[in-house]
């Protein structure tokens, strides 16, 4: 036995696994001689349990750098098509804002185009009235401009002569002892009439007051025309 021990560390490394792999090849075919049925009974091995394989660093990398790749494609895209939206929009608004522009200038021309409507022609103003003077001349004048207007024929001549033979001019003259102030009635005025004639031959537009001396010529150039042609006519009492 030392011997034999002696042999085998003698031995060099190759041939001194070469022995115990034989020992060993031994040993298990005793194992098998001595429990056959045992070995049997497990001889079905189990299913082998196979570990995915790690990826090595440079496989892991690339993958990571094509995710990264494709979720920055993803961002450049939603990117473009943002932007795309809002250019849109912003197309849209300056089509919308340059169509109610173009509206409005349609408008405004169409407003301007209209032909306005014609001014109301002015009422014609009425003519200044004369001034005349405030003397016997002034009142036969406007008088005689009052008669023109009416046709009511008289001259200023005939107007004057009859004023001075009946009240020399004065326009508050009154006859008190004639028959008609016996009656009641008294003559009056520039060119003495009673009332119920002056009423009666009263000319429109003139005073009511049979003293004021347009009034009274008016008056009685109206009633001498009526019964004598015109006051020209007249060269008495009438």
């Amino acid at each position: 036995m030392r011997s034999t021990v002696s042999a085998y560390a003698r031995l060099p490394k190759v041939h001194k696994f070469s022995v115990a792999g034989i020992a060993a090849t031994g040993a298990a075919v005793v194992a098998v001689a001595v429990a056959p049925h045992a070995f049997a009974a497990d001889a079905a091995p189990a299913a082998a349990v196979v570990k995915p394989v790690a990826w090595s660093a440079e496989a892991f990398g690339e993958t990571q750098q094509g995710e990264l790749e494709k979720q920055a494609d993803a961002a450049a895209k939603a990117a473009a098509k943002a932007g795309a939206d809002a250019a849109a929009k912003v197309k849209v608004a300056e089509e919308r804002a340059a169509e109610q522009a173009a509206n409005r200038s349609t408008e405004r021309k169409a407003i301007a185009a209209k032909p306005a409507a014609p001014a109301k022609p002015a009422a014609p103003a009425a003519p200044a009235k004369k001034a005349y003077a405030d003397n016997l001349e002034g009142w036969i004048n406007e008088s005689l401009e009052i008669l023109r207007a009416k046709g009511i024929p008289a001259s200023y001549d005939g107007i004057k002569r009859n004023v001075l033979r009946e009240s020399t001019g004065n326009p508050r003259a009154i006859n008190d002892w004639d028959i008609n102030a016996v009656n009641g009635v008294p003559s009056k005025g520039l060119l003495q009439m009673i009332d119920p004639t002056f009423k009666a031959y009263h000319v429109e537009g003139t005073s009511w007051d049979i003293y004021d001396p347009v009034a009274n010529i008016t008056a009685a150039c109206n009633y001498a025309a009526d019964k004598y042609g015109s006051m020209d006519n007249v060269n008495s009492a009438y």
